[in-house]
């Protein structure tokens, strides 16, 4: 009986299995513009941030500037517009 008791002592310590984390979802690019249209606004790259107030875009926005904290939720109706240090448009996705 005693020898029995210790692989039961070592099999409780055990770490137990974690499921899988949940995945990212892929990025959107270009070519997979999503439903958000960042396709169709790559024309705004290196523009000045101005340039958006130009715009009509119906549905969800979000402008991303340097330091900025932001949610790592993704939304694919969503248009990310993420704005450098020197106040143009770096980068355009959906997400």
């Amino acid at each position: 009986m005693r020898y029995l008791i210790l692989p039961l002592l070592l099999a409780a310590c055990a770490p137990l299995a974690q499921p899988p984390g949940p995945t990212p979802p892929p990025a959107s690019s270009p070519a997979d513009p999503g439903r958000c249209g960042a396709a169709e606004r790559q024309r705004l790259l290196s523009a000045p941030v101005t340039a958006l107030e130009r715009e009509l875009i119906l549905g969800q926005v979000r402008v991303i500037r340097p330091d900025d904290l932001v949610t790592m939720d993704f939304r694919e109706d969503r248009i990310n517009f993420e704005i450098d240090a020197s106040e143009r448009i770096a980068r355009i996705y959906c997400g």
